[in-house]
């Protein structure tokens, strides 16, 4: 019986806790939660910071690029490509 009344106990408290979290989402015009994802937040994009998945992204496209431009420097035409038709 004890048991059970701490079960409902922490049950109710656990509800109260989950409907104050979500008033602030049902009142606000356009509520959400709040973003507190790094690239989320404006003054960490203005200085540059960003997340770990994000800044490997970045790197990856500018390796990407660089390796893109050394193949074509490795490509050389073929001199009888015009006369060989």
């Amino acid at each position: 019986m004890l048991m059970l009344k701490v079960f409902l106990i922490s049950l109710g408290l656990m509800a109260i806790a989950f409907a104050a979290l979500g008033i602030r989402i049902l009142i606000k015009k356009k509520g959400q939660f709040p973003h507190t994802h790094i690239g989320g937040n404006k003054e960490m994009i203005k200085r540059g910071i960003y997340c770990a998945q994000t800044f490997d992204k970045i790197e990856q496209k500018k390796v990407q690029k660089e390796r893109r431009k050394e193949a074509l420097k490795k490509l050389k035409p073929d001199p009888d490509f015009l006369t060989a038709q």
